[in-house]
C-alpha cells in the first residue's frame, strides 16, 4: 500500500531543518542579568576563570596531613595542630611531623600527602601510621578543577542548573545574555474550545498551545498567547499581523492543509512569504515555514501529535539557534525493536517508542501501539522516536533500528 501522503515535490526532512536554519539569523541583543536570574539565559560571551577553583591545595579526607618523606625512615608522626575548613593551620608542619585535617580543608604548608584517618591510630600527640603513602595521595591541588584564565563557557551555551553552580563557585554574579525571545502561539479551528468551555457537537478541547507552551518554557522565551482564533480568513490575517508586531516568531498551529477552511497558508502568502510547506515526514507533512513583515513563522499541523513532532524536530531547533544558542546534536543509537513496525516507503517516518535495556543489557525498543497523528498518548509513554528512513518498509520484530532520545523539550 502506497502512503496517500507520500507526493511528489514533498521536501525532505534533512533538507528542510537545514534550509530553515540557514535562512535565520540570530538575536543580537544583549542585557545584563545577576547570576540568579541565569537559568536556561544564553550567554553573549565567553567567561573565563578569574581564580582557582580549588584556589589552595586541599584534604580530600578527613585524616592526617604530613610530608611523604617523614614517614619512609618512622612510622609514628608528631601531631602538632589541626586544619579545618574554613580555619587552616597556621603554622609550618615540619620533618617528623602531622596535623589532623579535615575533608576540604587547606593543606599545612610543609605537607604533600595525606592519610585517611582509619588507617591511623592516634595516642594523645603522636598518630602511627599503619601503611606507606605515596605522595600527593588524597591531596586535591589548586586550580585541579579550573585553572584561573581557564575559557569555562564559551559564547552561546545555555546555562544549566550545574553550570549556574559552576559560576558561583568562581565568584561570578554579573551576566551578559542575550535578551529573551518573544514567541507568539496561534491554535486556530472552529472545533476547538477552551478549557472550561462545554462542548459542542464536533467540538474538542484545545491541547497544542499548552503543549507548546511548556516546550518553550524549557528555552526560556517570553510567550504571547493568541488563544484560539476561528476559521476565518479575515480573523486569521489579524492575528498573524498583530502577532508579529510583537514576537520573533509566531507559532500556529492548524490550518496548514489543504482543507477548505485552512486559511494559514493562503494568509501567509499574502502578508509574508513562505520558504517551504510540506515535509517528507511522518508525522507533520503539513509543516510550514516562512517569513512575516518582523518575524519568523512556524505553521504546525492541528493534529496533537504532528503538532508536537514538528515542533521539537523543527520549531525548537530553529528557536535555539534564533536565540544565538549552540545546541548539542540529537543523541541516536542502535537497538532492537521488540514489535513489528508498520511503514510505507515515501517519508521519513518518526515513530514513537520505549527504549530500554535487556538482561544482556542490549537495548530495545518497544512501539507505544497505535501511531495516529492524534494520539497524544503515543508521547506521553515514550522516551525516544523509532526513526525509520524514507525508503524503509514494513519492519520486523527482531530488526536493528535507529532510535532518537527525546530532548528536553518534552520533559
Amino acid at each position: 500500500m502506497v502512503d496517500c501522503c507520500s507526493a511528489p515535490g514533498l521536501m525532505p526532512f534533512a533538507q528542510a531543518l537545514e534550509t530553515m536554519l540557514a535562512a535565520i539569523s540570530p538575536i543580537t541583543e544583549i542585557e545584563n542579568i545577576t547570576l540568579s536570574e541565569g537559568l536556561g539565559r544564553v550567554l553573549s560571551n565567553d567567561i573565563t576563570s578569574p581564580i582557582n577553583v580549588p584556589p589552595h591545595n586541599n584534604s580530600a579526607m578527613d585524616g592526617y596531613a604530613f610530608a611523604q618523606a617523614s614517614l619512609v625512615a618512622q612510622s609514628s608522626l608528631h601531631l602538632v595542630g589541626r586544619s579545618m575548613a574554613g580555619q587552616p593551620y597556621q603554622g609550618i608542619c615540619g620533618e617528623g611531623q602531622c596535623v589532623r585535617i579535615m575533608t576540604g580543608a587547606k593543606m599545612p604548608e610543609g605537607c604533600d600527602t595525606v592519610e585517611m584517618q582509619e588507617n591511623c591510630q592516634a595516642e594523645n600527640e603522636s598518630v602511627r601510621f599503619l601503611a606507606q603513602r605515596n605522595k600527593g595521595d588524597n591531596v586535591r591541588y589548586a586550580g585541579e578543577d579550573i585553572n584561573q584564565g581557564h575559557e569555562v563557557f564559551a559564547k552561546g551555551r545555555r546555562l544549566s542548573a550545574i553550570d549556574i553552580g559552576v559560576l558561583a563557585s568562581l565568584g561570578i554574579d554579573d551576566l551578559k545574555v542575550f535578551r529573551k525571545l518573544k514567541v507568539a502561539l496561534i491554535a486556530t479551528g472552529d472545533e476547538l474550545k477552551s478549557l472550561g468551555e462545554p462542548l459542542g457537537d464536533g467540538d474538542i478541547y484545545e491541547s497544542n498551545s499548552y503543549a507548546l507552551a511548556g516546550m518553550l518554557k524549557n528555552l526560556n522565551v517570553n510567550i504571547i498567547d493568541f488563544g484560539v482564533i476561528v476559521d476565518d480568513e479575515n480573523a486569521i490575517r489579524t492575528a498573524f499581523m498583530q502577532a508579529d508586531e510583537q514576537a520573533d516568531a509566531v507559532i500556529s498551529s492548524g490550518g496548514v492543509s489543504v482543507g477548505d477552511a485552512d486559511y494559514t497558508k493562503l494568509v501567509l502568502e499574502q502578508i509574508g512569504e513562505i520558504a517551504f510547506w510540506k515535509i517528507a515526514m511522518k508525522p507533520g507533512k503539513p509543516f510550514a515555514f516562512g517569513k512575516l513583515p518582523n518575524s519568523l513563522f512556524f505553521g504546525l499541523p492541528g493534529n496533537p501529535v504532528s503538532a508536537m513532532v514538528t515542533a521539537d524536530l523543527l520549531a525548537m531547533p530553529a528557536l535555539l539557534k534564533l536565540q544565538n544558542c549552540h545546541s548539542a546534536p540529537a543523541i541516536t543509537l542502535k537497538a532492537t525493536t521488540l514489535t513489528e513496525l508498520r511503514k510505507s516507503p515515501g517519508r521519513m517516518d518518526f515513530q514513537r517508542g520505549v527504549l530500554s535495556y535487556n538482561n544482556d543489557g542490549a537495548l530495545m525498543v518497544n512501539s507505544t501501539g497505535s501511531q495516529g497523528s492524534g494520539i497524544l498518548t503515543s508521547i506521553a509513554s515514550a522516551n525516544c522516536y523509532i526513526v525509520l528512513p524514507t525508503e524503509q518498509g514494513r519492519v520486523k520484530a527482531g530488526e536493528s533500528v535507529n532510535v532518537r532520545l527525546f530532548e528536553r523539550f518534552y520533559s
